[in-house]
C-alpha cells in the first residue's frame, strides 16, 4: 500500500506531461478546470489505495498513464452529478428517499420555461408595477379547495410553523395525545410547536380523545385547537377521535380561539371514490369550517416540494406579512410546477398526474408491463425471471395500511445473490431501485413508465449479457 501511495505524482508532475496541454486544446477545457479535474483523480486514487486495491502500475510514469486514461474516459462519458434520475421499480408511489412525486409533463415544461427566460414572479404586468409572488397560485388553490385565500411556503414543517408562530407564540396549543404524530427525519408535531412558541397542551389519551377533553382545556391563553391527520400510522380497535366540525362548534362558543388542521398528505383528488385508503379531500375538511389546512405540494397532490396553507383570508393576510413568510418563501419553479399541476385539477386532467396515475393504474396494465419486460431480458441465459402477484404501497407516510395489487418480476441469476443483483443494478449508469423481499430480487412495474421499462431492458442485458 505504502509503495503504491509513493507512486501518486504530484499535481505540476502531471501538467508537465504533453498530454496536459493536448487536452486544454481539444478538449474545451481551461488550465484551472484542468487542474482541479486531475487533483480529483489523485484523490479517487489515495481512496482507492487506501481501500486496499491494488493498482496495475509499478512507476510514477505507469501512474501518470493511469491518470491520463481515466480523465480521457471522464471527458468522453457524459458528467456525473450528485443528483440523478433513477428508476423507481419498487412499487412505492411517493417515495421519500428518491424524490417523492414525479412531475406532469405540463409542469417539468413550465419550470424549463421559467428557467429559461425571465418571468413576472413578482411583477404585475397588468399594471406595470411590482407584483407579489404570493398572488401566483392562490386563486387557483381557492377553486379547487374552497377556501377564502391561500399561500406556499416551502414545505409542510414550514408551513405548520409559520402557523403556530404567526398565530400562537407564546400561547396554548391544544393537540390530542393520539395526533403528537412523528414523520420521516425525527420530525415531531411535538418539537416543531415547542420551536415555533407555542405551548403544548396535551388531552387525551393515545387512543381515545373526546370533545369535552379540549373543552376542559380552554382557557384564557389558548390560541388554538389544533388536529393533525394521522396520515402515516392507524390506530385500530378501542378507538375515539374527534372530528373537524365538532372542534369548530366548540371553538365558536370562545372568543379568539381557532381551528387549525394539519392534513399532511394533502389529497385534492378523492381516492375515497376509488376505495383507496380513507384520506380526507382538502375541500371537504375546509367546508367542516376550520379556519386553516396545511399540506405538502409533493405527496398525494403530485407537485413540487412545499407546504400550502389555506382557509380564512384574515388569517392567510396575517400569515403573508409575517417576517418568517420571507424567509420560508418558494422559488418560481415551485411556483410554475406548482401552477400546472394545479390546473390539471381544475380542469379534470388528472390523468396527467404521475402519482394520482399510478396509484391509479389498473393491475391488468401493470401486469402487460412486466410481461413486456420478461419478454426483453428473457435470452439471458444467466437470469431467471418470473411474474408474481404482488402488491404496491403509497409511501411517503401515506395511507400505511393501503396495500394496491399488482405484478412484479422477480429476478434470479445463476451465481449472484438478490443481494449482489441489487448492488449490480444501483450501479448502472442510470441506476435500477428494485427491493428485496424474502432473498427475493423484485421489480415493481406500478411506478415504471414504458421509456424507464424500455431502458432497463437494455440496461439489463448491459450488464448481465
Amino acid at each position: 500500500m505504502k509503495e503504491q501511495l509513493r507512486l501518486l505524482p504530484a499535481v505540476h508532475v502531471i501538467q508537465t506531461d504533453a498530454r496536459f496541454q493536448d487536452m486544454i486544446e481539444n478538449g474545451g477545457l481551461t488550465q484551472n478546470g484542468l487542474t482541479v479535474m486531475i487533483q480529483e483523480q489523485l484523490e479517487a486514487l489515495r481512496k482507492q489505495i487506501l481501500a486496499g486495491n491494488r493498482l496495475s502500475c509499478e512507476t510514477k510514469q505507469e501512474m501518470v498513464d493511469i491518470i491520463y486514461d481515466q480523465l480521457n474516459e471522464r471527458l468522453n462519458s457524459p458528467a456525473v452529478h450528485k443528483i440523478r434520475p433513477v428508476i423507481n421499480a419498487t412499487g412505492v408511489v411517493i417515495h421519500t428517499n428518491l424524490g417523492r412525486s414525479r412531475l406532469s409533463e405540463n409542469a417539468i415544461e413550465k419550470m424549463t420555461e421559467v428557467a429559461r427566460h425571465y418571468s413576472n414572479l413578482e411583477y404585475n404586468i397588468t399594471e406595470g408595477i411590482r407584483g407579489s409572488r404570493h398572488d401566483l397560485v392562490e386563486e387557483l388553490i381557492c377553486d379547487i379547495t374552497g377556501s377564502e385565500a391561500a399561500m406556499v411556503v416551502n414545505n409542510n414543517a414550514a408551513a405548520v410553523f409559520l402557523v403556530l408562530r404567526s398565530l400562537a407564540a407564546g400561547k396554548n396549543v391544544i393537540v390530542s395525545r393520539g395526533e403528537l404524530v412523528e414523520i420521516g427525519g425525527s420530525f415531531r408535531v411535538s418539537s416543531i410547536m415547542e420551536e415555533s412558541g407555542a405551548v403544548l397542551k396535551e388531552v387525551g389519551t393515545t387512543n381515545k380523545t373526546h370533545v369535552q377533553d379540549y373543552e376542559h382545556a380552554i382557557d384564557e391563553e389558548t390560541a388554538l385547537l389544533m388536529k393533525v391527520h394521522t396520515s402515516n400510522f392507524k390506530v385500530v380497535g378501542f378507538t375515539a377521535s374527534v372530528p373537524a366540525e365538532k372542534l369548530v362548534e366548540l371553538a365558536k362558543q370562545h372568543e379568539d380561539v381557532l381551528t387549525y388542521e394539519d392534513l399532511g398528505s394533502g389529497a385534492l383528488y378523492d381516492f375515497m371514490a376509488d376505495r383507496i385508503g380513507e384520506e380526507p379531500v382538502v375541500k371537504e375538511v375546509l367546508a367542516s369550517g376550520v379556519d386553516l389546512v396545511t399540506f405538502s405540494g409533493d405527496k398525494l397532490l403530485g407537485g413540487p416540494q412545499c407546504g400550502v396553507i389555506a382557509g380564512k383570508s384574515s388569517l392567510i393576510q396575517k400569515l403573508k406579512k409575517h417576517q418568517l413568510a420571507r424567509v420560508l418563501r418558494v422559488d418560481k419553479f415551485t411556483l410554475a410546477s406548482l401552477e400546472a399541476t394545479l390546473q390539471a385539477y381544475k380542469y379534470d386532467r388528472i390523468a396527467e398526474i404521475p402519482t394520482v396515475r399510478d396509484i391509479l393504474q389498473p393491475v391488468a396494465e401493470i401486469q402487460g408491463q412486466a410481461k413486456q419486460f420478461i419478454e426483453g431480458v428473457r435470452t439471458i441465459g444467466s437470469l431467471t425471471v418470473n411474474l408474481e402477484e404482488s402488491v404496491s404501497m403509497i409511501g411517503g407516510g401515506t395511507m400505511p395500511e393501503v396495500k394496491l395489487p399488482t405484478y412484479v418480476v422477480s429476478v434470479k441469476h445463476e451465481s449472484l445473490s438478490s443481494k449482489a443483483l441489487f448492488t449490480k443494478l444501483r450501479g448502472a449508469e442510470t441506476p435500477v431501485i428494485g427491493r428485496i423481499k424474502e432473498e427475493q430480487f423484485i421489480l415493481d412495474f406500478r411506478t415504471v413508465t414504458h421509456d424507464e421499462q424500455d431502458q432497463m431492458v437494455k440496461i439489463f442485458n448491459e450488464i448481465f449479457v
